[in-house]
């Protein structure tokens, strides 16, 4: 008597992103194996953009754009790409050519097996006698936004919202209105470095209470599912 076995032909389920937060501003994106960072800038870790197949960068701030950061992350993968807007393209373009893409609002592209979409095009007023740069925000797979140093909306429904929380062009009232605006499932604070253990109980506090959404604090090197 024999016995067959039935083969299983079922699809194996696709293994969630996983997202997980360095230093400041920037994060990092995992999927199936491939690296998607934003944004390693000056005060994230010296190696944030090592591993990663695709570095996104919103705008030339040296908190967000670092490019010994950047040079170190492609010189360690020669497939390693940049997309990013034309202020920062230009200064890495000559030295990596066909590796730095320039983008703008209104663009699309796949980057590391992620579908990235581009909002906004200029950085929020710090003082009106400073001009302003430009900065885009990008949302990745439609969950994920990330609007660098501005308070962008992008029009549609998000899920997870990286919510730029202290910068010295902002305060908490307009932080909690734009929570409010977006309407995410979730917002998880970024642009954090300069936010003292002390405050940040009251940034917790008013920003859960008064944002509408779920609201998370991860420290450096903390991951969760997407």
């Amino acid at each position: 008597m024999s016995t067959q076995h039935a083969e299983n032909t079922e699809s194996p389920e696709p293994v969630a992103p996983t997202l997980t937060k360095q230093s400041h501003s920037c994060i990092r994106l995992e999927k199936g194996g491939r690296t998607l960072v934003i944004d390693p800038g000056g005060f994230s870790e010296r190696d944030a953009a090592i591993g990663a197949e695709a570095i996104l960068v919103t705008h030339e701030h040296p908190d967000h754009f670092d490019e010994e950061r950047l040079r170190a992350g492609l010189e360690a993968d020669p497939a390693a790409e940049i997309w990013t807007l034309r202020s920062v393209a230009e200064r890495l373009g000559a030295a990596f050519p066909g590796r730095v893409h320039t983008v703008g609002n209104g663009d699309t592209f796949s980057a590391a097996g992620f579908d990235i979409e581009v909002h906004g095009e200029l950085h929020a007023v710090i003082h009106p006698d400073i001009p302003r740069v430009t900065n885009i925000g990008f949302l990745v797979d439609g969950q994920v936004f990330h609007p660098g140093d501005a308070l962008t909306v992008p029009g549609r429904a998000v899920d997870t919202l990286l919510l730029p929380v202290m910068a010295p062009w902002n305060k908490i009232s307009e932080v909690i209105d734009y929570v409010r605006e977006v309407k995410p499932r979730r917002a998880i604070d970024i642009h954090d470095a300069l936010l003292t253990d002390l405050a940040r109980p009251i940034y917790d506090r008013q920003i859960g209470e008064l944002g509408g959404s779920d609201h998370g604090r991860m420290a450096p090197g903390d991951s969760t599912a997407l």
